[in-house]
């Protein structure tokens, strides 16, 4: 297992800390596709967070039983580690619903980066019913907003209205995270 080795004194060639983001929010709110416009934007590589999450988990999701604090704590512990070993920064797409679930990603770099992608329960509903054949699926809606500890209030947080087209919503988060990185 990787350990942050003093991330935040992690620099690029021209002297500026590493830039990592987390792309964060309720299932349906885009972060996958965001997470792949912003890493192309920032010129970052991209780690999908659902790519991570072990066998046993994918299969409770598929099942329509929500994950509990345990089952995600080694997946979190994994995304965290896979930020700590890219020195130069990535986008991470990862739920991060809750503040503790934030801490433990904020161990890889004490400058995280998140952007949380608002959306309203409906919407969230709507969207996750049109994946056709994706593990996770619309009864669980519910149990992510129930899990959902607002982060508007922690340091290095931007919201963004997940509702905007891609577009907005996308060149929002990039505007947003230059300003915060500078």
């Amino acid at each position: 297992m990787v350990r942050p080795q003093s991330p935040q004194h992690e620099f690029d060639r021209q002297g500026k800390r590493a830039l990592r983001v987390v792309v964060m929010g309720v299932s349906g709110c885009g972060k996958s596709e965001v997470g792949q416009r912003l890493a192309a934007h920032l010129h970052l590589p991209l780690v999908e967070g659902d790519e991570f999450h072990p066998s046993g988990n994918i299969e409770k999701m598929r099942q329509g039983l929500a994950l509990t604090d345990d089952d995600r704590a080694g997946w979190l512990a994994r995304l965290r580690d896979e930020l700590a070993a890219r020195p130069t920064g990535a986008v991470l797409t990862c739920s991060a619903l809750k503040r503790s679930y934030r801490g433990i990603l904020r161990q890889a770099d004490a400058h995280l980066l998140f952007v949380h992608l608002q959306l309203s329960q409906e919407a969230s509903l709507q969207r996750v019913a049109s994946r056709p054949g994706h593990f996770y699926p619309p009864s669980l809606v519910a149990s992510q907003f129930e899990a959902l500890e607002d982060p508007s209030c922690e340091p290095g947080v931007i919201t963004v209205d997940a509702t905007m087209p891609l577009d907005e919503v996308v060149q929002q988060a990039i505007q947003q995270c230059v300003i915060d990185y500078d």
